[in-house]
């Protein structure tokens, strides 16, 4: 076979049939393709030939499909090719027919479309000419004539077209010819010619070779070794009595049944006329299922015989003599097809759930029926129950389709079992049935309905809110979601208000809840509108009406209009003595604003004596005497008359009527100067002025405790000072000076104090010169204790320092470089270590020093300085641009702190520019 077929071009073929009355698409295509292309080879574009997107095939779950289960072309969806997957062989498919062909269709869901497609298998020339046999042994009797003929049985070549056997050669030539004869069908019949006679007594054996030659390129033969032995004298070859024998056998015959019968006469006499007949080189699948008897010449069934495999046999029976003349014919063998295969039916595609809005005409199957039979028994009827709203037509050759052929409504037929059945025109007739169940699946058609359009509902006035007052209920015909029904009111509003501040519902169950109190004095009755919603797409509403009447409920007294009661003067009715029985005195009206039964009112006395002077009507309320009015009665009569409604329970009033027997007014006047009335005191008005004592008497508590609590904070504070005070570290600061001892500018200092600042001194002092000290012990300090001003007049004299707290040099807290100053100094200007300010290391020192001093003395309880060491700054004072120090012991004189200063160059020192400030504290200094 030649390599690279898959690379070779072929022709392309497009069909096209569109059905323009069906709900599907039908389409017919065809390609032509070389046999025994490799493995994924690409047979055609089918998404770009039929025009369909690649999308399409992939959403469509596009696939193949064979009656035969043949998988030889595949579909790649996602590029949209038919690729090969399995070689085809055009002689294992279609034999020795020409015209091969595979035929399959394509699939595609959603909608449903169907494609046909037909790949035409072109023939290549992949099979050589290849005889029956190796060798051929032929016996000649060396009588016979130039002429003679003798059949050497043809080569076999399952190519078609160019690619099949196209001619023979033999060698040599030298005694015998070839003669090729065509037939009908296109095969041919190769015989041996005798050219020259053969004598045995010279060459008893002959060997040629026959080769047969196809068309194809390249091109291809076979070979056969063609042995003679040459006999004696046998003068008449065996002959049949017919040209070509035919004959019928029916398909499935019995093992042994006669197919036809040949016979050959032989003119010669003796033992030369034995004549035997065989197959000449008959194919395999002929040997089995055919068999020959060689000495009556009949033909018998061996095997299985299939129509749909094998329409015809063409078997070759030679007849040969005992002398080794042949005679050879052909014997046509036609199979009669007999219904023995039953219709298959093949569900291609099939929707197993429909809405029951599907169209008329929507394809619900594609059902492909296969009967291998052939002429009638191979015609089939296909059909369904017609009491069902679904039809089966056909389509394509050998497929139908089962569509829609009337409205479906699911909810009088959720389901149906639909059988298809398949009858072929055998006799007799063969069927086959498939059942399909056909579920219809809900669309939301149907709205939900309630039970009532109107809905009259009763509520007793003064009911609890959140009370459950009905229910409604709506039934939905559909299923699922689309059958879920809810709840909900009407947009509306009912004397300006919504109707959800009356009522309320429970979306899932329609109960409905009264959402306020109802009263029937404002509001005997409304109208409220409702409305039911499924779940489908898009809801499905239905409205029904709810009549609400409030029901009355005795709960209102009855309301006295007449006799007015008024606490502020009072009425009497006047009574004359000369009354007769029956005199109507007055008359109570009362009304109750309630309804029915529990609007009808009844009169009676609250106390009605033995010998009652007067009665009331039980139901007009009419006041009269009911005997003549005596002296013994009294002047002033006070009736208590009780009105009472007929409700369940009763509610009453009270009134009280004032009757004077008299007979002129100023009897009346004078007896009812003295008339005591009664009293109603306003217990709202004690309860109120008990009430604002109490809150008064909390409020005067509350304040007292916190006049307290802030006496006690201040104290503690002003407690806590007083123990800090002495802790607290001094690090002094040196000015820079001039050398007459003033500073070089104005100094202000702010003084702070404790709360108690006034309890210490501060007293302002005089400058000071170089004979002269003033006592700075005390401005920017607190003392805490008073006894620490008793030496409140200190010498301003200059004094010795003292020698108990001297420090050795290193350990002194001023400058550590300072030198002496140079000779000739005019101005001293102090002596010892202080003419600069301290650095920052021995301010730090300083600072260190003072704070393990607070450290040691908290933990005493108690100031504890070693006097060895340590300056008591409580006591001493260093006093800033001077080496005297001032101290508070009033047994110790002043001590020089340093040698005398040495004498400096004059320098005149500039005089300060005197403050407004500093006016005022001279002042302040010459007054002290």
């Amino acid at each position: 076979m030649r390599k690279g077929l898959c690379c070779e071009r072929w022709t392309l073929s497009l069909v096209f049939l569109w059905a323009s009355v069906m709900p599907f698409a039908l389409g017919q295509i065809r390609y032509s393709i070389p046999e025994e292309m490799p493995k994924g080879s690409i047979v055609g574009n089918i998404a770009n030939d039929l025009g369909i997107e690649l999308k399409r095939l992939v959403s469509g779950r596009a696939r193949v499909f064979t009656s035969d289960g043949s998988e030889y072309v595949g579909l790649d969806r996602e590029k949209g090719q038919l690729l090969v997957k399995q070689r085809m062989d055009r002689e294992q498919l279609c034999g020795d027919i020409s015209a091969c062909s595979l035929s399959f269709e394509m699939i595609l869901q959603n909608p449903m479309e169907l494609y046909s497609i037909t790949i035409d298998i072109q023939d290549v020339n992949d099979n050589s000419p290849v005889f029956p046999k190796n060798e051929i042994d032929q016996e000649i009797s060396e009588s016979a004539l130039p002429g003679a003929r003798f059949s050497l049985g043809g080569a076999i070549d399952p190519d078609v077209g160019l690619n099949t056997l196209q001619k023979y050669i033999l060698q040599p030539t030298d005694h015998f010819d070839l003669n090729v004869q065509s037939s009908s069908d296109g095969s041919k019949n190769v015989e041996m010619v005798l050219k020259t006679p053969l004598d045995r007594e010279k060459k008893e054996h002959h060997y040629l070779t026959l080769t047969a030659v196809d068309g194809g390129s390249p091109q291809r033969s076979g070979t056969v070794k063609i042995h003679i032995s040459v006999l004696d004298i046998n003068d008449n070859a065996p002959a049949f009595n017919q040209a070509v024998y035919k004959s019928s056998v029916f398909e499935n015959s019995a093992i042994g049944t006669l197919v036809t019968t040949v016979r050959a006469t032989d003119a010669d006499e003796g033992g030369t006329t034995h004549i035997q007949y065989y197959f000449e080189h008959a194919p395999a699948n002929v040997m089995a299922l055919f068999a020959i008897d060689t000495e009556s010449g009949q033909i018998m069934v061996a095997g299985p015989i299939d129509y749909e495999k094998n329409k015809q046999f063409k078997i070759k029976v030679v007849a040969k003599d005992n002398g080794g003349l042949t005679d050879s014919r052909e014997v046509i063998i036609d199979v009669t097809d007999v219904n023995d295969n039953v219709p298959k039916i093949t569900v291609m595609s099939f929707t197993s759930a429909l809405p029951e809005n599907a169209a008329l005409g929507t394809v619900v199957a594609i059902i492909n029926v296969q009967d291998y039979d052939s002429g009638d028994n191979g015609k089939v009827t296909c059909s369904i129950d017609r009491n069902s709203p679904f039809n089966i037509v056909p389509s394509l050759a050998s497929y139908y389709n089962l569509v829609t052929d009337s409205a479906l409504d699911r909810e009088q037929i959720s389901e149906y079992n639909i059988t298809v059945s398949v009858v072929d025109g055998g006799t007799p007739s063969l069927s086959s049935k498939e059942t399909l169940n056909v579920k219809i699946s809900d669309i939301n058609d149907n709205a939900p309905q309630f039970e009532q359009e109107t809905y009259d509902i009763y509520v007793p006035e003064n009911n609890s809110p959140s009370l459950s007052i009905f229910s409604v209920k709506a039934k939905d015909a559909d299923w699922g979601p689309n059958a879920r029904v809810s709840y909900f009111l009407e947009d509306g509003s009912l004397n300006s208000a919504s109707y959800a501040s009356f009522i309320s519902i429970n979306s899932d169950t329609g109960v409905i809840y009264a959402t306020k109190a109802f009263d029937y004095e404002q509001m005997k009755s409304f109208i409220i509108k409702i409305k039911a919603q499924d779940g489908g797409t898009p809801p499905l509403i239905t409205n029904a009406t709810l009549k609400i009447f409030v029901q009355d409920q005795n709960d209102n007294t009855p309301q006295v209009l007449y006799p007015v009661q008024t606490g502020g003067s009072v009425v009497a009715e006047i009574v004359p003595r000369s009354a007769d029985i029956g005199y109507l005195v007055t008359k109570v009206v009362a009304v109750d604003v309630d309804s029915g039964q529990n609007a009808w009112l009844s009169y009676k006395l609250q106390k009605a004596a033995d010998r009652a002077l007067f009665e009331v009507g039980a139901q007009n309320g009419e006041i009269r005497t009911v005997r003549q009015v005596t002296d013994k009665d009294a002047v002033k009569q006070k009736l208590t008359v009780i009105v009472e409604d007929n409700g369940q329970p009763s509610r009453s009033a009270t009134v009280t009527v004032n009757v004077a027997v008299a007979d002129s007014f100023p009897e009346v006047l004078s007896e009812f100067t003295d008339f005591t009335h009664d009293k109603d005191y306003n217990n709202n008005l004690t309860f109120f002025l008990v009430l604002a004592l109490i809150v008064v008497s909390i409020l005067f508590i509350f304040s007292v405790i916190a006049i307290i609590s802030v006496k006690i904070y201040r104290w503690r504070q002003r407690k806590l000072f007083y123990k800090s005070a002495n802790n607290l570290p001094v690090i002094p600061y040196y000015p820079t000076m001039y050398s007459d001892g003033t500073l070089h500018q104005a100094y202000n200092y702010e003084v702070c104090g404790t709360t108690d600042s006034r309890m210490s001194d501060v007293k302002p002092m005089r400058p000071y010169s170089q004979s002269t000290l003033v006592s700075l012990s005390r401005p920017g300090t607190v003392q805490r204790q008073r006894e620490e001003q008793v030496d409140a007049e200190l010498s301003l004299e200059q004094k010795p320092p003292n020698n108990d707290w001297r420090l050795p040099p290193n350990q002194r807290p001023g400058p550590s470089g300072a030198g002496p100053l140079p000779e000739g100094a005019g101005v001293v200007a102090g002596t010892g270590p202080w003419p600069n300010p301290p650095t920052e290391a021995e301010q730090l020192q300083a600072l260190m020093a003072g704070a393990n001093a607070v450290s040691e003395a908290t933990a005493t309880m108690g100031p504890r300085y070693n006097a060895q060491y340590v300056p008591d700054y409580r006591q001493n004072v260093y006093i800033p641009g001077s080496t005297a120090t001032l101290t508070a012991n009033p047994q110790q004189p002043p001590q020089q702190a340093l040698p005398p200063p040495q004498a400096m160059p004059p320098t005149d020192a500039p005089k300060a520019a005197q403050t407004p400030a500093s006016k005022k504290k001279s002042t302040k200094k010459d007054k002290k």
